[in-house]
Order: C-alpha cells, then structure tokens, then sequence
C-alpha cells in the first residue's frame, strides 16, 4: 500500500479581515470641512445715518460693532465607490460647508466639491477635484446580509486615519424612528463593531471586503457599543440620484399612521392604522379615511407603519399604488398615487 506524502501545510498570519480591508481600504478617504459661522460682535446694526461713523461721532454714539466670523471645522469618513472620483459619505458631514478637502491612504488631499446631498437619508455624493485613477471600493449586496454575519467597519474615528473594528451584523431593517431619530428615513443595519465620531460616513465591510454599508450612526448612553450603517443598496440608489438631478425624490400619500392594537389595548396586530389624513394630498384623494387599517401595500402584507412608509418610499412618485385596508371589518380596495415629500397639494 503506497504511503500518504505528508501535505506541507504553511502558516499565514493573515486573516480574512486583512484581505478585506486590503481590497477596499485603498478608497476610505478622510473627509475634512470648514464652514465661516456669523457670530454677533454686538447689537444689531442699524440703518440710515445710524450706520454712518461721522454722524455717531459727532453724536457721541458708541460704533457699531460688526458681526465676528469663525471658522468651524468637521471631520468624517467617506469611501470612493466610482472611478471618476465619486465618493459616498453622510449628508451631515458636508452639509453646510464652505470646504471640503479629501485625505487619501496615500497621502493625497485634495479638493471635494459637494455633487448633492439628501437630508432625509443622511447621504451625500463628494467629487474629487483632480486627475485619477483613484482607488474603488466594490460595492456588495446589503439585501443579502444575515444576522451574524461579520461586519467590518472602516473610517477615521476620532481623527485616526485608517481605523478597523470588527463585529456582527446584530440586526437588520432597525428603522431609525426607533432609535428617537424622527426626521430620517432610514431602515439601518445594526452592528457591534465600533463606530464613533469620525467614522460617519465610512464603509461598512462584508467579509469579502465588499461595501454593505455607509456608516451613520453610534449609540451612546445606555446601550452604548452598537452601531448603525446605511444598506448599501439603499445608498447606491440615493447616490445615483444626486449624481443624476443633484437630489433625490421622496415619495409620499399624506396620511399619520399608528401601531394596530388588539381590542383590550395589550398587543399589537398587523397593519397600520390611519390616524390623520393630509387635505388634498395623495390619501383624501384616493378615498382613505382616518381609522382604516391598511394591511397590504402593492399586494405584500405589512406589519406596521414603517412597512407601509417603505413600501410607498419604494414605489416612487407619480405611481399607482394599490391599498388593500379594512374599514369596519370589511375589505376595501384603493388605489393612491404617490406625490413628492415636500409637495403642497392643490387649493
């Protein structure tokens, strides 16, 4: 009988965190800002003669103080997700800014100019100012994320350039109203791996060095140690908008929702039931009154008032959408046609 050759076997110290982050750390870039911010030097300033030195002087009126500036300055992350120099960060991070300068792994830094950013999504598109080629991160498929998976997460927390922090996928679909955060909409995926000041806006990595998500938010307080990142796929979408129009499109059917509750108060059933009706908007039109229970939306149940928000979110402005709601235990059928978030509607 032949004899096995022993199989030499060679140790690594690498680990597949290691050819993540080396397959996508290249295009984690720091993001740095400064805005001018008036400050009041004193009272108002007045018009007319008032503001007229001589005459105050002649008068023996104190002068007027002009308005003091300062300079303001911010830091986050970002990640560089299309060759041309196109970079994906939070909305919060560059809203408002007179600068944008862009620090790359290389040492580069560069001047960023804003493309558009969406305040309801946190998310903002930066281009470079320059000549590449830049370094691409791959962008994976947020939607095929698990709990448990591993989650990588990449940025400058803290102003420390190039920061890696490994965890879990902890949850999935964590909608930011849950969080107290009621001016965004935003589903999040919900992570362990550190994410403080500094890192908004930086990738979130799969195992495979793959971009599953644009890091948003961290916990602090009670529950401090979780962390929050945009999906991916959602971003990607958003991103594509700005780039195109220079914003993006938020649909909407004018109604207040709230949670469906058994009978006795103490639990809580599928659909979502609607509390307030916008005059004139998208709902009143349709027919939908307050107290109906919506439980589909384009022929898929839901669960709650964030479902049916998603659901319209995702269907678009300008699109029929089917409603399926009871109405005093009997079925009802309607059909609403979205319109844009910031619309007034006709008088």
């Amino acid at each position: 009988m032949p004899r096995a050759e022993a199989v030499a076997v060679v140790p690594t110290r690498d680990s597949f965190v290691t050819a993540a982050v080396r397959r996508a750390g290249p295009a984690v870039v720091t993001i740095d800002t400064e805005r001018t911010v008036q400050g009041a030097g004193g009272a108002a300033v007045p018009q007319g003669l008032l503001n007229d030195p001589v005459f105050r002087h002649f008068f023996g009126l104190p002068q007027v103080q002009q308005p003091s500036q300062r300079k303001e300055r911010g830091q986050g992350s970002g990640v560089i997700f299309q060759a041309d120099g196109l970079i994906l960060t939070n909305a919060h991070v560059v809203e408002r800014t007179d600068r944008v300068t862009v620090g790359l792994q290389n040492g580069q830094r560069l001047e960023g100019k804003v493309v558009g950013l969406d305040r309801l999504t946190d998310l903002a598109v930066v281009k470079l100012v320059g000549n590449g080629p830049w370094p691409v991160a791959p962008l994976g498929n947020s939607d095929a994320l698990h709990v448990g998976d591993w989650a990588i997460a990449v940025g400058n927390p803290f102003g420390l350039d190039n920061t890696v922090t490994l965890g879990i996928v902890s949850s999935l679909n964590r909608n930011a109203s849950k969080l107290g955060i009621t001016d965004k909409r935003l589903d999040l995926i919900q992570t362990d791996a550190a994410i403080n000041p500094g890192n908004s806006g930086g990738p979130l990595l799969n195992a495979d060095g793959e971009v599953v998500g644009i890091n948003t938010l961290v916990r602090s307080g009670p529950g401090a140690g979780l962390g929050f990142a945009i999906p991916i796929n959602r971003a990607r979408m958003i991103a594509n908008q700005l780039v195109s129009t220079g914003r993006v499109s938020h649909a909407m059917i004018g109604v207040g929702l709230d949670v469906v509750r058994s009978a006795d108060g103490t639990s809580r059933a599928a659909g979502a039931r609607v509390a307030q009706i916008r005059s004139g908007g998208p709902a009143d039109r349709a027919g939908l009154r307050p107290g109906d229970v919506i439980v589909a939306v384009a022929g898929q149940p839901v669960q709650g008032p964030l479902q049916v928000v998603a659901a319209v979110d995702r269907s678009g402005v300008g699109r029929p959408l089917q409603l399926k709601v009871i109405r005093s235990g009997t079925t009802v059928v309607l059909e609403v046609v979205p319109t844009e978030l910031n619309q007034q509607p006709p008088r």
